[in-house]
């Protein structure tokens, strides 16, 4: 309905009213008719469009904002005044066309929280004796008793006292399958229940649940986020002043007002109306025939000036699937019962080393045995019991921070991702991952300054510091942040956007408020629906040359386009002078321009075609 309400909005129905006016002025003129009738049509767009937003224009006025808007306008009421009421119709289509897309942009970013908000359900059901009653999510109380039905969402976070099933937890880890419940697994507000019902203890408000906090931080990143300026106003800025002084010293030397609407018709900024969107329009086609969707406009004006780039660990840099590649075994038990005993428990996790342990126990042929009291509080690692044995899958780093007495018999730190297994409180084997890097990950992080202008690349991970060090030191990136949760790394954007423009890049949904707070977001891949509202732009390829090709297009979008304004301009001005010497009388002076718009317009077409290699990622190595 967002949406909806954008493209219904003023400056809408006034460009599909004059669209209208045009085609019907156009049969009236070249079809049969009257000739008499034939700019009624006209009249109606220049009263009901042009006087509107010529209105809007004149409030501008108030805060000495000379933008190519407000030269539209006076062409708009220098063509009634010289009889080019299908010019003036022209004018107001582009002016009006152009708020209605700048509209329907900035107001994507509402149904972020749109689509945050549908998850959670209103009512909840709590469990009173033997019955199960509907309550207000205001109701609910720390310590009730909720019952989750199949394939509702938990109305707020707790924990698993009743029943085994599933949850589809994807909108904030970004991890595209079921995690397995328990009585003592942890609940988070807005998952999706699986095929069974499950009775949950509740550990938090609905309003100071995990998924409020990602709510409101939405909400703060898009109040905080800056309007950003479009690149025709940046350039009209400066034109606008200039065409009007030159109109009126032309008036004034001469004593003739033609002159001055001579120059102001030649001045009418097509150039900036008409070439940039074309360039917009023709570099959203392109980007979408390489798999790249562009959501937000601003995007191409925004991305190739950023020079800050914040990036997600899992699933950008890396390829997001940890192999079991090694088993240390220092206990009594053999590394199948390690494994076995590890995967009946990871059954129940949601960590991204969990899939690699539970596809090395299946392809081992390993059966997982019910497992029971599985808790997983965040960072403190997976504990839980298997056929009434205590398993801790947890750091070394945990075990050294309590003086763990078999902290000694732990094999020294190699590359990689690890995980140390306690059965029984004792140390039985330490368990080694490798999540693969991406093969074009260093390449493209060494290319990013010479040819994208980048000063800096943060990699920012809720993983580990070793984790986070390990793959930075691979990618040769300097600045790393680990350990932090989605409003940490909204901290981080909002600090480094106060000083610089910046381009965040993520896959998981606690990605989204970092993304809404960057000057440009991208989701990388296959992303969750919150995450790609979020984003200004989503790649539907997750690789590193599909951005490369975002920058490589957004580069060459700002390039073409000012090539069609700057050149349109100058041709503009050259006529603006031909015009105030009286040499170039108004007719002639819109025929003129009309062959300056032409030119702009098949310069910025340019942006539609690859014309050759998008990407250079390969070229710096």
């Amino acid at each position: 309905m967002t949406h909806q309400r954008n493209w219904l909005s003023q400056e809408s129905i006034i460009a599909i009213f004059t669209v209208v006016a045009i085609l019907t002025h156009l049969l009236f003129r070249f079809g049969p008719g009257p000739a008499s009738v034939q700019d009624w049509p006209l009249y109606a767009t220049l009263t009901l469009g042009g006087i509107p937003l010529i209105w809007d224009l004149l409030k501008q006025l108030r805060q000495l904002n000379f933008g190519a808007d407000w030269l539209a306008g006076i062409s708009i009421v220098a063509s009634v005044l010289l009889g080019e009421y299908l010019a003036g119709s022209i004018v107001v289509l582009m002016l009006s066309g152009g708020e209605a897309l700048e509209r329907y942009a900035a107001g994507r970013a509402s149904s972020v929280l749109e689509a945050l908000a549908a998850r959670m359900p209103n009512l909840a059901h709590r469990r009173q004796d033997d019955a199960m009653v509907d309550i207000e999510l205001s109701e609910i109380a720390v310590g009730d008793l909720l019952v989750v039905l199949p394939h509702e969402p938990s109305p707020t976070d707790g924990e698993v006292v009743e029943g085994h099933g599933a949850m589809d937890e994807s909108f904030l880890t970004g991890e595209p399958y079921m995690i397995s419940k328990a009585p003592g697994a942890e609940v988070i507000s807005g998952a999706i229940n699986g095929e069974h019902a499950l009775t949950i203890r509740v550990t938090r408000l609905p309003e100071d649940s995990r998924y409020a906090r990602i709510m409101k931080v939405m909400q703060d990143s898009e109040q905080r986020r800056p309007r950003l300026r479009r690149l025709a106003d940046q350039l009209g800025a400066y034109y606008t002043p200039l065409a009007v002084a030159m109109g009126l010293a032309a008036w004034a030397l001469s004593g003739d007002p033609v002159r001055f609407l001579a120059v102001v018709i030649v001045a009418t900024p097509c150039p900036l109306l008409i070439g940039i969107p074309v360039a917009l329009i023709g570099s959203i086609s392109l980007a979408a025939k390489r798999g790249i969707i562009i959501k937000d406009p601003r995007v191409l004006e925004r991305a190739s000036r950023c020079t800050t780039l914040i990036i997600d660990k899992t699933g950008t840099l890396t390829v997001g699937e940890p192999e079991l590649t090694d088993v240390v075994v220092r206990g009594e038990l053999s590394e199948h019962e390690v494994i076995e005993l590890t995967a009946s428990l990871e059954h129940y996790s949601r960590h991204p080393l969990a899939k690699a342990i539970i596809r090395a126990s299946d392809a081992r042929g390993l059966a997982p045995r019910f497992a029971s009291e599985v808790s997983e509080p965040p960072g403190q690692g997976l504990t839980g019991k298997v056929d009434g044995r205590d398993i801790v899958v947890t750091s070394r780093s945990k075990l050294a921070k309590h003086n763990h007495p078999d902290l000694h018999a732990i094999p020294p730190v190699e590359s990689g991702l690890e995980c140390v297994i306690l059965v029984d409180d004792r140390y039985q084997a330490t368990l080694r991952f490798h999540d693969a890097p991406r093969h074009d990950g260093r390449p493209f992080i060494q290319h990013l300054k010479p040819r994208h202008g980048f000063n800096e690349v943060l990699l920012v991970s809720g993983d580990r510091e070793r984790e986070v060090a390990y793959l930075a030191n691979l990618m040769g990136i300097e600045r790393t942040y680990a350990e932090q949760s989605p409003e940490d790394k909204v901290e981080i954007v909002r600090k480094e956007s106060e000083s610089t423009q910046t381009l965040f890049v993520g896959d998981g949904v606690n990605d989204a408020p970092a993304m809404a707070t960057a000057t440009v977001g991208v989701a990388f891949g296959q992303a969750h629906e919150v995450t790609s509202e979020a984003a200004g732009a989503v790649l539907l390829e997750p690789t590193l040359t599909h951005l490369d090709e975002l920058l490589h297009i957004s580069a060459r979008m700002r390039r073409v386009a000012l090539q069609s304004a700057v050149g349109g301009i100058a041709l503009s001005m050259i006529g603006m002078g031909f015009a105030a010497f009286g040499m170039l009388p108004p007719i002639a002076g819109a025929l003129a321009q009309e062959g300056i718009d032409l030119l702009a317009v098949i310069n910025a077409l340019r942006t539609s075609r690859q014309g050759g290699p998008l990407s250079d990622i390969h070229t710096e190595r």
